[in-house]
């Protein structure tokens, strides 16, 4: 089924930290904006290509069909950190480098008034009050999902929470129960960082994570972040070392260093299908 359609207006922006801001969305548009309960919910935003326009009403399926592929809309995914049904807007929040990308600096440059396309939400995770505790881990991406699930956390929850930034000027604050001990992980760079000495199989999340104690009884897992410190690394540590099963286990890639969305959509493609093949489960 193809996911729903819906526009809003830019209401405000803030900046959270050195490298992420924060947009609020709503207008009219929200009304048609299906809130999930889940805490992962993420849209896809539809930015447009450079010096196009499109006729409205606004059809994706004739845009792709119509138009060149460098004129389609490019598309960018991100967690809606939150959902303010009284106030009528959504917030989400974008991982900033000057003028790299494309969501990034639109969030930069973002005034109240502009209109803005994106489908979903789509998600498929939210805190189980069944378990005996949580383990969490995720970079600056991965970090609006992981501080939506702390704050729905049940009061006596207990949690392990690790979240790899630059520096300490980019933690943020967040909202937990008394159960759960957050640890900031430093990486001395910028996320999109080349350095092969804290990316990828050096990242310290992964030294962090695995470092932790091993808490007893049932545990469910989310861990979101770049692709080969996750699904590299921690997935391996978690479902074959720690044999946590599938179903309690929410652990995937956002982002891939050194590819576009599209590249890395194309990759994840390309290794479930190797994934498949070996007969290795998911």
């Amino acid at each position: 089924m193809a996911k729903r359609l819906t526009s809003m207006t830019v209401l405000e922006t803030r900046r959270l930290s050195p490298h992420m801001i924060r947009v609020y969305l709503g207008g009219d548009g929200f009304a048609d904006f299906e809130a999930s309960e889940d805490t992962d919910s993420y849209i896809k935003f539809l930015f447009p290509a450079a010096g196009v326009e499109y006729p409205e009403p606004f059809d994706l399926e004739r845009i792709r069909s119509e138009f060149a592929p460098e004129d389609q809309p490019t598309v960018r995914t991100y967690t809606v950190r939150s959902v303010d049904a009284q106030r009528r807007r959504i917030a989400v929040d974008f991982v900033v480098h000057g003028e790299a990308g494309v969501a990034g600096p639109w969030a930069l440059r973002a005034q109240p008034g502009e209109t803005i396309r994106f489908l979903g939400p789509g998600s498929g995770y939210r805190p189980s009050a069944e378990v005996d505790w949580h383990l969490m881990a995720a970079d600056e991406a991965g970090l609006p999902a992981v501080a939506a699930a702390v704050e729905a956390l049940p009061t006596d929850a207990v949690a392990q929470v690790f979240i790899e930034v630059a520096g300490p000027e980019d933690e943020i604050e967040l909202s937990a129960p008394p159960g759960a001990s957050i640890t900031w992980v430093h990486r001395g760079a910028p996320s999109d960082s080349a350095d092969p000495a804290v990316t990828g199989d050096n990242a310290p999340l992964i030294a962090a994570v695995r470092a932790a104690p091993w808490l007893p009884g049932r545990v469910q897992v989310f861990i979101h972040g770049e692709a080969q410190t996750v699904m590299s690394n921690l997935r391996r540590y978690i479902r074959r070392e720690r044999a946590v099963p599938a179903g309690d286990a929410s652990i995937s890639g956002y982002w891939r260093r050194g590819r576009t969305e599209e590249g890395f959509r194309q990759w994840k493609a390309e290794l479930r299908a190797r994934e498949a093949a070996a007969g290795i489960a998911p």
